[in-house]
């Protein structure tokens, strides 16, 4: 199902990657979104609370907590997290166990170097986009495909 993002999501999701990368630290946002009939399409991008270090983030307890009331309150799902690696983007043995989101086509996008260099014009060539499968695994997508099967940004 494709993921419909405005690029003023994009913006803040950069901004908040950025301002964690300034201390080397990683940081996760969600995207939370409604399901349409052959689309998300992303209302709020959400910071949740978080525990980070350099190379790892955890949601803790009180966050998820949070999390789970902002879901409820607002009607939303949680379509996709993005989150930040010190360097090359890839989603680590870590990503795969830590994963807020484990719903078949769920996306999780990785930014490398703490999404420093990237702007909102070369967000969808930085980013390593990974779907979650029937399999219940992260699958990378093929750049050539993410435009056309799973991220639309508007």
């Amino acid at each position: 199902m494709l993921v419909q993002c405005p690029s003023r999501c994009i913006d803040l999701t950069l901004s908040h990657l950025r301002e964690a990368g300034r201390s080397r630290r990683e940081c996760v946002v969600l995207w939370l979104g409604k399901r349409a009939a052959t689309n998300i399409q992303i209302e709020v991008c959400y910071r949740p609370i978080q525990s980070t270090a350099e190379d790892m983030f955890e949601i803790p307890r009180a966050g998820m907590q949070a999390l789970h009331g902002e879901l409820r309150q607002r009607r939303l799902m949680v379509a996709a997290q993005v989150h930040s690696h010190p360097a090359e983007a890839f989603h680590s043995r870590a990503d795969d166990r830590w994963a807020i989101i484990r719903h078949e086509g769920a996306l999780s996008l990785v930014l490398p170097y703490f999404a420093a260099h990237t702007t909102p014009s070369s967000f969808m060539q930085d980013a390593k986009v990974y779907r979650f499968s029937s399999a219940a695994t992260w699958v990378e997508v093929p750049f050539c495909q993410v435009q056309r099967e799973c991220l639309e940004i508007l």
